[in-house]
């Protein structure tokens, strides 16, 4: 039985689905899921945050089980979507923990809106320009022709995405929501995200330097979805930055999940 239990809230008009803690209010923390998980990515550090924070984990909108609108795939305006979410809940300058695609949003956040976020934990999102992509991520964000992630299907794609997590066995609860929450046509709806990235990350890498929170940067060392040039990429252009690289592949957060704690709960402590 997982200590996730997920409900829905209405921000900006968009039915955005969510997990709370019952842990200290002395900090808050904004926890965003990657894709193709969903917030039970959090399932195997979930009790160690809770244990310094105030949780709040969220699906972003059009990912995991939270509703898709166009408008919002891309990193610059889901991180203005960010900002909403973090009215709609009353947290005050929380700590944000934004992985894979929530990487470039919660960058972009920090960078447009600086006094709303106290710290940032992010990387295994796309970020270095020029772009540095692994498979399968490079061809999501490059193929001109989707028909044939069209025709694979949502559970044939999400099951080859996490077929990639070395070391953890999923919990049977988390690995069915994972794939609840990409049917029917989800997860190609969800590419163009990411297929923002060429247009989108040489504007953030212009940002980066004016970005005045501190941000720890934890990657998988031996990640082939996003490679460590993408951590290393941020730590360089980042004024107030630490990276720190796991031996794990792309999925860290499951895969060294006690180290990955630690690096996010210390962070909490020092910020």
């Amino acid at each position: 039985m997982s200590e996730i239990q997920p409900r829905f809230r209405t921000i900006d008009g968009l039915s955005v689905r969510y997990a709370e803690s019952d842990g200290p209010r002395e900090r808050d923390a904004l926890l965003l899921s990657p894709w193709p998980e969903s917030l039970y990515s959090y399932d195997a550090t979930w009790s160690k945050l809770a244990g310094h924070a105030h949780l709040i984990a969220v699906d972003l909108p059009g990912f995991g089980q939270s509703e898709l609108r166009q408008d919002l795939l891309s990193p610059a305006a889901m991180g203005d979507f960010i900002v909403r979410i973090i009215d709609g809940f009353g947290l005050t300058r929380p700590h944000v923990v934004g992985p894979d695609i929530g990487t470039a949003a919660s960058l972009f956040a920090a960078a447009r809106h600086p006094d709303r976020i106290r710290s940032l934990v992010v990387g295994t999102g796309g970020a270095a320009v020029p772009l540095k992509l692994g498979s399968p991520l490079n061809e999501w964000v490059h193929d001109e022709d989707l028909a044939p992630y069209r025709a694979m299907g949502p559970k044939a794609a999400v099951t080859a995405a996490i077929g990639n997590i070395h070391g953890y066995e999923l919990p049977e609860v988390v690995r069915e929501d994972y794939l609840a929450s990409y049917t029917g046509g989800r997860f190609v709806d969800q590419l163009p995200y990411v297929r923002a990235y060429p247009a989108e990350l040489p504007v953030l890498g212009d940002l980066l330097p004016t970005i005045e929170t501190p941000v720890r940067i934890v990657a998988g060392r031996n990640d082939p979805v996003v490679p460590v040039e993408n951590a290393e990429y941020l730590h360089r252009h980042l004024p107030h930055s630490r990276l720190d690289l796991i031996n794990a592949g792309h999925f860290v957060w499951e895969e060294a999940a006690d180290a990955y704690a630690e690096a996010v709960t210390g962070w909490w402590q020092e910020n």
